[in-house]
């Protein structure tokens, strides 16, 4: 199963895959997210989901259960 996925500030929307790495899709998408340890404590791939959940997108995946995922973006000049 597929939902669409928007990553802003960008606007950009693509769909991804129940279980599919979020990095994955981001980088399918051309959207560039920082990475360090790919492990999730170092935090450099932080991002916010719509609702203003704080998640590492190098340890999640695409959620079961929605037709559409919003993902904003950080810009932090450290990574």
């Amino acid at each position: 199963m597929s939902i669409k996925i928007n990553f802003l500030p960008d606007n950009v929307t693509v769909d991804g895959e129940v279980g599919e790495p979020l990095l994955d899709v981001a980088e399918r998408a051309g959207v560039s997210i920082p990475t360090g340890c790919l492990m999730g404590t170092c935090h450099a791939c932080t991002v916010e989901l719509e609702d203003g959940e704080v998640i590492r997108a190098c340890i999640t995946v695409v959620p079961p259960g929605k037709d559409q995922l919003t993902i904003h973006l950080f810009s932090d000049p450290t990574w």
